[in-house]
């Protein structure tokens, strides 16, 4: 039996484990948001609530398929997470440079505003951080579970044919 006959990338469905996770994912997605949301008044933050968003979607996939998971979730929309997290990073810091501050100080916005230095604060926090690590921990999963495969050799032309001389 050649290696590529040996590799087995059967999916299985459980009807226990979808069911769980069909009950459980809202509940850990609420969860990560209200962390994200929270990230600079309570313990734990953006990082910690974006990455337990970006898991929510690797439990769908373990429970739904990887394959029909990266079907669902286009890949164009996880580059805009991460895209739009780095956007609202660098326009929160060039702000506050357009406003004659450093960047990331926060207190311009109280000058030139009126409002809280707070609200910078979670712009960076939510807007940033969140998205920014949910998307990564999101391709970072798929690019991981696409691996290096018999397939993958195959189509990359970098096969080399070994034969059995028995």
């Amino acid at each position: 039996m050649s290696r590529a006959e040996s590799y087995d990338d059967t999916y299985t469905e459980s009807q226990v484990i979808m069911t769980s996770v069909k009950i459980i994912a809202p509940f850990i997605l609420t969860y990560g948001m209200f962390m994200s949301l929270h990230g600079a008044d309570t313990p734990g933050g953006s990082f910690q609530g974006g990455a337990i968003i970006g898991v929510t979607v690797l439990m769908l996939a373990f429970a739904f398929g990887i394959e029909p998971t990266r079907r669902w979730l286009k890949n164009s929309f996880i580059v805009g997470l991460v895209t739009g997290g780095v956007t609202i990073f660098i326009a929160t810091g060039l702000a506050t440079i357009a406003l004659g501050g450093n960047f990331l100080e926060y207190d311009q916005f109280t000058e030139a505003f009126g409002i809280a230095h707070y609200w910078g604060m979670e712009a960076i926090e939510v807007g940033g951080v969140a998205l920014i690590v949910a998307g990564i921990v999101i391709t970072l999963f798929f690019a991981t579970a696409a691996g290096f495969t018999p397939e993958h050799r195959e189509n990359d032309g970098l096969e080399t044919e070994v034969k059995d001389d028995d």
